[in-house]
């Protein structure tokens, strides 16, 4: 049953209704980012675990050139180890109809007798491979969806030297390939990357690998300690040329997903964070605004013997409505908007079934939030309410102090206008309500500048990947290194203009006791197509002993110029040397680590060798090239520039841009919220004083730029705050988003205060001629007879 003080709230949200729903929104816009970007995070771990359990997903990978079968039973022998799926894996490449250029893959064995007992597969579409069947495989959803590919299709695949067609019997999920990338690389190129299972048999038979093995994958014994397995491992490997076990930190489809994870955790708090500010700004506004006119009737509610429990009560409810409001809002948003991003993530993480799964906890989370935000602005005002004495409350609000401005005082009043003078008095005899309506003004300006500062990052990447590090056209890999002799037998290839062979590497960088496995790029001298710059896009020119790394490698590494790494190769003689770092390089996707080329070979003790070579083409003779490439054995993949950019325009960046679409259309209307809610509350504390001016025979266009004036003078005093909290905000946040797959720089331009600017300029303006024409409406006797 209502209670009078409650039928007294309802009219007043009834009477406030427009700056009851501009406050709700702002908290739903903060409360619909947690909740989406929390249960975003809820469904990837809890998707994932299922994954991992189900299809028995390995904790330690092992690949090594070649091995007996038998190495299997020795690896089971290990202490800790629990179960070993031993597989062979080779790299092929194909002829996809429709595309120009080779494709290239991965195939790995399937066991004869049945389904493997680690990591395995999920049939999303077709039939698995019948026992003693031969010509067919499995292929990997990305890849097929990529290339349109469907159960009984044929593809050319190039096995051993030996071009083969190969029927596709089904489509198929594996848990070691939830992001699916070309080895080495952070961006997936599905067109012309895939994963394919075959059974182990037929594969051996192809590359002469019957009775060996080159993969081992293993689970471990509960309580089971992670690193003594992986050392015992790289030992019993070595002979066989082992290439460094790892576990499942270190995989590369769990990195992505988990760098993914710690994302939306810093989106989870950021943007929530400075809308949650804005809206406690707000409600402080509207409360206060709300008491100030309400004195008498807290003297005469007291009077009636209302006690100062239940008056601080009743004001407090009022902030608690606009909470419920806000969360019911935000919820609606958030369940919205996780069901909207869902084929976001569709595109990147292979998973047989994802769906938005709204984390639970995050409701209370939102709840609590939102209500500790709301008491924080509005504890002093519903405080000072109810200390207010009777009596006290009784008598009108003494009037302000006015006195001659600082604007006056400055000597420069003779030169403004009346109007103008009596804004600048207003503000400066209210300076903590005129500082704190700039500070949400200040917010308002400030969150645009974060949504566009995503955008022109993810521009920055696109135009620093393929334009100042890459200027090559196409790089290709051969299926093993070679002399560097061949790089003049790649040059006479068709529509070659220029070819520069580079060599990869892998292995172990240690830096006290951490450690990472990368592959060393060894570069050419004055190399024109892949090229290492620094923080200052300066380039950086491959001394000839000495290690360039990127910065965030280093970072992990927690390694510094001038120290010296230990260098653990994991290939050929396999030496171990301790190498200087001379510098750090400036990358956005992944972690590398660069070389001269003669350095990297002299480290390996090895001649001239080269593992690849990139390409400038003649563009009339681009398809020559290409056909040709498709019928060399020795190349193992092929990766052309402008594939990769058009790739990661239409995934990548396009998800982004969704992503920053949703956040600046929630900043847009929180600045118009702020505005228009500044413009109400100005216009309600100042009825009584400009309905007199109108009667002292101001005219109406007089107490219109009086108004007027006060909120442009607010608004050009936020506006710079802004734009500087906004750059703040940009930097904090883009510099969280900061893992070891992908990173965004902090790009802040002309344009992008430019918009703000304008937003908030747009903003006062329609809030203005909403302003102006409920001034015209006023009633000048009952506004100066009315109490509020």
């Amino acid at each position: 049953m209502l209670t009078h003080l409650d039928r007294k709230l309802w009219r007043d949200l009834r009477r406030l209704k427009g700056q009851a729903i501009a406050v709700a929104l702002v908290m739903a816009c903060g409360l619909a980012m947690m909740i989406m970007a929390r249960s975003w995070i809820f469904s990837l771990e809890t998707t994932r675990q299922e994954y991992y359990q189900s299809y028995r997903f390995a904790q330690v990978f092992a690949h090594f050139k070649r091995a007996p079968l038998e190495v299997a039973a020795r690896a089971a022998a290990i202490a800790g180890v629990a179960t070993v799926q031993p597989a062979l894996r080779v790299r092929v490449t194909l002829d996809i109809p429709g595309l120009d250029e080779p494709a290239s893959g991965e195939v790995h064995s399937l066991p004869d007798e049945g389904p493997p007992q680690l990591n395995r597969l999920y049939l999303r579409t077709g039939r698995w491979l019948p026992a003693g069947g031969r010509g067919e495989v499995l292929v990997s959803e990305a890849f097929a969806e990529a290339n349109r590919l469907e159960p009984g299709d044929r593809i050319a695949m190039l096995l051993n030297g030996r071009r083969q067609e190969l029927r596709c019997a089904g489509i198929v999920l594996s848990p070691e390939y939830i992001f699916e990338s070309r080895p080495g690389t952070a961006l997936p190129d599905n067109r012309s990357y895939g994963i394919f299972w075959m059974p182990e048999t037929e594969l051996a038979a192809a590359f002469d690998l019957e009775g060996a093995i080159n993969y081992l994958a293993l689970t471990l014994a509960p309580a089971a300690s992670e690193r003594p397995v992986i050392a015992a491992l790289d030992r019993l490997l070595d002979p066989y040329g082992g290439l460094g076990a790892y576990g499942r930190a270190d995989h590369p489809s769990h990195i992505r997903v988990t760098d993914e994870i710690r994302t939306l955790g810093v989106l989870a708090v950021g943007f929530p964070l400075v809308f949650l500010t804005v809206a406690a700004f707000m409600t402080n506004a509207v409360l206060t605004r709300l008491l100030t006119l309400q004195r008498e009737q807290i003297a005469i509610l007291k009077a009636f013997g209302f006690t100062n429990r239940q008056i601080g009560l009743h004001y407090l409810k009022f902030a608690l409505v606009l909470v419920a409001g806000g969360t019911v809002l935000g919820w609606l948003g958030g369940l919205y908007l996780g069901h909207l991003i869902v084929r976001l993530y569709e595109v990147f993480f292979r998973f047989p079934e994802l769906s938005f799964r709204l984390d639970r906890s995050a409701l209370g989370l939102a709840l609590a939030i939102n209500t500790a935000a709301a008491i924080a602005g509005v504890y002093g005002a519903v405080r000072r309410a109810a200390r207010l004495p009777p009596a006290e409350a009784m008598r009108p609000e003494p009037p302000a102090q006015y006195r001659v401005s600082l604007v006056e005082r400055s000597g420069i009043g003779h030169w403004l206008s009346h109007t103008f003078r009596i804004a600048a008095r207003n503000l400066e005899r209210k300076p903590i309500q005129a500082c704190f309506t700039i500070a949400g003004l200040a917010l308002a300006t400030g969150i645009m500048i974060v949504p566009n500062a995503i955008r022109d990052g993810i521009r920055d990447v696109m135009d620093f990947q393929w334009d100042v590090v890459e200027r090559q056209d196409v790089d290709i890999g051969l299926v093993e290194p070679a002399g560097n002799q061949l790089r003049h037998l790649l040059a006479q290839l068709p529509g070659v203009v220029a070819v520069e062979p580079f060599r990869y590497a892998p292995a172990r960088l240690h830096f006290g006791p951490r450690h990472r496995q990368v592959a060393i790029q060894g570069l050419p001298k004055d190399s024109e197509h892949s090229r290492v710059v620094d923080a200052a896009y300066r380039r950086i020119d491959l001394p000839t002993e000495g290690l360039v790394v990127s910065a965030k490698l280093a970072e992990v590494l927690g390694v510094q110029v001038g120290q010296e790494l230990r260098v653990e190769v994991l290939d050929g003689k396999r030496p171990r040397r301790s190498v200087p770092l001379v510098g750090l390089a400036k990358d956005f996707a992944g972690v590398a680590a660069y070389m001269d080329l003669e350095a990297l070979n002299r480290l390996l003790e090895e001649g001239d060798v080269i593992s690849g070579a990139s390409f400038t083409l003649d563009a009339a003779q681009r398809a020559q090239f290409m056909r040709a490439l498709k019928g060399m054995p020795r190349v193992s993949w092929v990766a052309v520039k402008e594939s990769l950019r058009a790739n990661f325009r239409q995934t990548t960046a396009a998800s982004i841009n969704l992503i920053q679409s949703i956040y600046m259309t929630f900043a847009i209307v929180v600045a118009f919220g702020v505005v228009y809610n500044n413009a109400r509350i100005s216009l309600a504390e100042r009825a009584r004083e400009l309905a007199t001016l109108r009667v002292v025979g101001f005219s109406q266009r007089e107490v219109s730029a009086v108004l007027l004036t006060e909120l442009v003078l607010l608004a050009v005093s936020a506006v710079p705050l802004g734009l500087l909290l906004g750059t703040g905000f940009a930097r904090a946040i883009l510099g969280a988003i900061n893992t070891e797959t992908v990173r965004l720089p902090t790009v802040l331009t002309l344009n992008n205060y430019a918009f703000a600017v304008l937003v908030v300029t747009v903003a006062s303006t329609v809030s203005a001629l909403f302003v102006l024409r409920k001034l015209n409406q006023f009633n000048l006797v009952s506004v100066l007879k009315a109490p509020e």
